[in-house]
């Protein structure tokens, strides 16, 4: 598994290759990974990995080393809504599926690439449903990072920006530092310079200033959770 450590970014770029479960519970509980999206697909891949050597078990020690590894990532970022829910869909599938341990193996790295696809189509369809929401000119303000940097794909909020972009529409991205990580001013700002999209760093407690000059069109911003109600 090879993962850009975001704690370098935006000075450096690095990448780094993990082999065991254990490196991605570290990889995820030191920030080298975040985003909800992309932790839950890095959780299951973790998974998969730390079972690798593991195939030629019988089933029930098997699925044994399954449930406590997947309680250690799963322990990493309790509040991560996707990191459990990932984790939750892995063993479901691990503990339904017939036979030895190289039999259930196969089948739980085909449902994490399932789940890294499902993400790709999903932000895919985030950035076609906001496209209207972004004419020609549009000046429009972020917060933190939900782009590519957090997710499997091109990103939840930022996707919109990026088909907006490809398109040839001409926007303005006003980016919050989003302290006290600063994932706006050292990951989006990044992921949109790189994407040749022109934007601007603000201080957090700009926003409002801006706002009040009509600088700002529209706010697009990632959520953890959606109330029924919007």
């Amino acid at each position: 598994m090879r993962i850009v450590d975001q704690r370098a970014l935006p000075e450096d770029h690095v990448t780094r290759d993990l082999d065991t479960a254990e490196q991605m519970v570290e990889a995820i509980r030191t920030l080298q990974v975040r985003g909800a999206p992309l932790i839950g697909i890095a959780a299951a891949m973790g998974l998969v990995a730390g079972l690798r050597e593991l195939r030629a078990a019988p089933r029930e020690p098997f699925l044994t080393r399954l449930d406590a590894l997947a309680a250690q990532l799963g322990a990493t970022r309790p509040t991560a809504v996707n990191l459990r829910w990932a984790l939750d869909r892995m063993v479901s599938v691990a503990h339904a599926t017939s036979g030895d341990g190289g039999v259930v193996w196969e089948r739980i790295q085909a449902e994490a690439a399932a789940i890294w696809e499902e993400d790709r189509a999903m932000c895919r369809r985030i950035g076609e449903c906001g496209l209207a929401l972004l004419p020609d000119g549009a000046k429009v303000l972020t917060h933190c990072n939900a782009g590519a940097l957090a997710t499997g794909g091109i990103g939840t909020a930022l996707a919109p920006i990026y088909l907006a972009h490809d398109a040839g529409r001409q926007l303005h991205v006003f980016v919050g530092e989003s302290r006290p990580v600063l994932q706006g001013s050292r990951l989006t700002a990044w992921e949109l310079t790189h994407a040749g999209i022109p934007c601007t760093v603000i201080a957090d407690a700009a926003a409002g200033a801006l706002m009040r000059a009509a600088q700002v069109d529209l706010v697009l911003v990632g959520a953890d959770r959606i109330a029924r109600n919007g």
